[in-house]
């Protein structure tokens, strides 16, 4: 099973946007990807998708300080998916990302590990490196 690292980043937020993928055994990112106006939270889940898709059926340990998409995954989005993907107040948030990470999660062995962000955390810190670089422009 691959241990990887994942972070996101947008500069204002909502504003450009990148992530990361690091992958602890090498200490370098896997894939690096961005969009030209997201969110923080859209390129957290495009780094977790990004990360499950990289492993493949080898699986992976997704080590992320969004408390966010680990609630998605493992609290909410069975329910949301239960009631026909909506919530019982108000729309779901970047559905799209939400679908695609909710049936990678449930196709691939995943095991989701949060990490509190910026306290030091070597991959943590070099997976917002990473992100930031990306939203910048910078490619593998």
């Amino acid at each position: 099973m691959k241990i990887l690292w994942t972070d996101g980043s947008a500069m204002p937020n909502p504003g450009p946007g990148g992530f990361a993928v690091i992958d602890e055994s090498t200490g370098q990112p896997v894939y690096l990807g961005r969009e030209a106006h997201s969110t923080n939270i859209r390129m957290e889940g495009l780094a977790m998708i990004a990360a499950i898709k990289y492993a493949g059926n080898e699986g992976c340990e997704i080590h992320s300080d969004s408390e966010f998409w680990i609630n998605v995954l493992t609290k909410w989005a069975d329910g949301w998916r239960a009631r026909g993907w909506k919530k019982s107040h108000g729309e779901i948030m970047n559905l799209d990302i939400v679908k695609e990470l909710y049936d990678l999660y449930h196709k691939y062995p995943v095991k989701l590990i949060w990490v509190r962000g910026h306290v030091g955390a070597k991959y943590n810190e070099l997976a917002d490196e990473w992100a930031n670089k990306a939203r910048a422009g910078t490619t593998l």
